[in-house]
């Protein structure tokens, strides 16, 4: 069987390619979602790949994650990483390994980006490598689940 890695991206992500190109690159999400899906396949993983701008949607699909027993997660949070202790607790109650990921340098950035609700929920976080960042977090995740193993 093919473990299942939720990537799920959050709040104006949906925007890529348009959105502060000289922050988030040109990269669209569907260049993302074919990021992770060339990536997860070279690992022998499939992914289930979702955009929301809903703070509850994307808790939704944390659940779900959970609840389908997914492999791990990949999260873009987006602004809900600095707002959301909602998300957080979802992230804590599903227990899986989840790595956090930002396009941007978020410490680089506005002070209030600095703070990451996600972070203490997740087990690696990764920002600063533009698109790229969800490939690392692919091979992390799944060198990680391989040491399990």
């Amino acid at each position: 069987m093919t473990h299942v890695i939720y990537v799920l991206n959050g709040p104006n992500l949906n925007l890529l390619g348009s959105r502060e190109p000289d922050t988030y690159g040109r990269h669209t999400l569907a260049d993302v979602e074919a990021v992770c899906r060339d990536t997860a396949a070279g690992v022998g993983m499939a992914i289930e790949f979702r955009q929301t701008n809903s703070e509850g949607a994307l808790i939704d699909l944390v659940h779900e994650a959970g609840a389908r027993r997914a492999a791990g997660l990949v999260i873009n949070a987006a602004g809900y990483t600095h707002t959301s202790v909602a998300l957080h607790d979802a992230l804590k109650a599903v227990a899986l390994p989840t790595i956090e990921v930002h396009i941007s340098n978020i410490f680089a950035r506005e002070p209030f980006r600095h703070h990451s609700f996600v972070a203490p929920a997740a087990t690696a976080s990764l920002c600063g490598f533009g698109i790229d960042g969800y490939r690392l977090a692919i091979l992390g995740l799944a060198a990680r689940l391989k040491a399990k193993t």
